[in-house]
């Protein structure tokens, strides 16, 4: 789950990643990570994948409007921990 949630973030800055700028967004997660991830998250149609016939070919990720409404969830769970949990 927590990778999830950083995947989740990292799309609502830019509407639009490839690959390689999650990878850098989100740290220390490895490639074979952050595929299955994204495959899980695409699944549950949370992010949106759309493959472009190019050469090199061209993936992008995107978030949904279903994944858009977990935003406001997460921020509530953001407030909750700096009020609650130790920073440490």
């Amino acid at each position: 789950m927590v990778w999830q949630t950083h995947i989740i973030y990292a799309l609502c800055k830019p509407p639009v990643c490839r690959f390689g700028e999650l990878k850098k967004a989100v740290l220390r997660i490895t490639n074979t990570m952050l595929t299955s991830t994204l495959r899980d998250l695409e699944r549950l149609e949370i992010i949106y994948r759309e493959q472009f016939n190019e050469i090199p070919p061209r993936v992008e990720y995107s978030i949904t409007e279903k994944g858009r409404a977990l935003l406001p969830v997460f921020f509530e769970l953001a407030k909750w921990s700096d009020k609650y949990l130790d920073k440490e």
